[in-house]
């Protein structure tokens, strides 16, 4: 089996939410119906909402559950524009697609909130150009918790205050801090958050929205008005069970989070001793303890990708919703140029990682750049 360490991209359903899985699809019953089997359904919808509101310090019955972060994220977006009057949508740079074109598709006016070389959104330029909207208008600001790419964490708690105090509706992009850093939605200041399942262990499909108390929220309806008529469709009762279950199982993790953390800082260490020119984006800011984005000039991440493939280790060279597509990572570009950028590989570990993949990856990733060192030209 290969050595995987793409955990960001996706990582593998842990054994409690397997387990969840199969015993709720053995489980007939449509969560809307109202027999005895519909209830049991809708018990075990129920139970899921309460489990994963507890673990995000998010109301149960302000939990809509979606088809994964992406539809989160569109859902929030789309809810904040018609039920809010909002006019204007502010984003940095570095957020995933699901915000970027979501928030392109409302036809509202969109403004790129800068980043600093490290990664962190800059508020102090937020709070400057809120202060500067006109009394008529009334701006969406989106931030992700946690950066997909480089890990680094957001100062969302503040954000949260500058947004507010302006009047603003704020949208939080947790999917990739559910799990690897403590997220209390209620302390956030957020109106929303889009969380995901299959980032946590989880099955694919399955993801969730958070809404305030006092979160504006207006969607078209179309269909049977389930999840309050907030999102229709049946309800994927199995998924959001696994999904619950995942979740708690990820949290009770704490210890291994530690270690994980300790053999991403032994990646970067050993790989900076192999070559000291290495850029480790982000090593100055907060980040999540599972990821890391390493940069060797001359050395373009796309090759790095297969080389490492065909030694038998899996990582990426930058988001997986955006592979395949012309272009370096806009994240990362923004960190530094765009040709070291595009010299970049992601690693990222996760709940079933162990120390030889580890040193696996050592192993091949050094043996790879010995090989192809003597061809590489620095970019100046």
């Amino acid at each position: 089996m290969p050595v995987y360490l793409d955990h960001n991209a996706t990582t593998p359903v842990r054994p409690e939410a397997r387990q969840a899985l199969l015993d709720a699809l053995d489980r007939c019953g449509n969560a809307s119906a109202v027999h005895s089997v519909g209830r049991g359904a809708r018990a075990i919808l129920e139970q899921a909402r309460l489990l994963i509101g507890k673990a995000v310090c998010a109301q149960p019955n302000d939990i809509i559950f979606t088809s994964g972060g992406t539809e989160a994220d569109n859902l929030a977006i789309e809810g904040a524009v018609r039920g809010g009057g909002v006019t204007r949508i502010i984003h940095t740079v570095s957020e995933h697609e699901a915000v970027a074109r979501g928030a392109e598709c409302t036809g509202l006016p969109v403004e790129l909130l800068p980043i600093n070389r490290d990664g962190i959104a800059d508020l102090a330029w937020l709070e400057k150009r809120l202060a500067d909207l006109g009394d008529d208008e009334r701006v969406l600001v989106c931030l992700h918790a946690a950066n997909n790419e480089t890990g680094v964490i957001q100062p969302i708690g503040e954000a949260g205050r500058i947004i507010r105090e302006a009047g603003g509706l704020f949208h939080i992009d947790a999917v990739q801090a559910l799990g690897k850093i403590p997220f209390d939605f209620a302390a956030s200041g957020a109106h929303y958050a889009a969380i995901s399942a299959h980032k946590v262990g989880g099955p694919q499909g399955i993801g969730a929205l958070m809404l305030a108390c006092d979160a504006p929220f207006e969607v078209q309806k179309r269909g049977g008005g389930q999840e309050k008529g907030r999102r229709s469709g049946t309800e994927n009762v199995s998924g959001a069970w696994a999904f619950a279950k995942a979740l708690e199982a990820c949290l009770a993790d704490g210890e291994k989070w530690k270690q994980i953390e300790a053999w991403r800082d032994r990646i970067e260490s050993e790989l900076l001793r192999t070559d000291s020119n290495l850029c480790i984006l982000g090593k100055n800011a907060p980040r999540t303890p599972n990821t890391s984005a390493i940069c060797k000039l001359g050395w373009e991440g796309g090759m790095q990708v297969i080389a490492l493939d065909l030694a038998g280790v899996c990582v990426s060279s930058g988001s997986a919703c955006s592979s395949g597509k012309a272009g370096v990572s806009k994240t990362w570009s923004s960190m530094m140029c765009e040709k070291s950028a595009g010299c970049t590989i992601r690693v990222s570990l996760g709940w079933n990682t162990t120390e030889a993949d580890v040193e696996a990856f050592i192993r091949a990733w050094s043996s790879e750049f010995a090989r192809v060192k003597p061809r590489l030209k620095e970019i100046a």
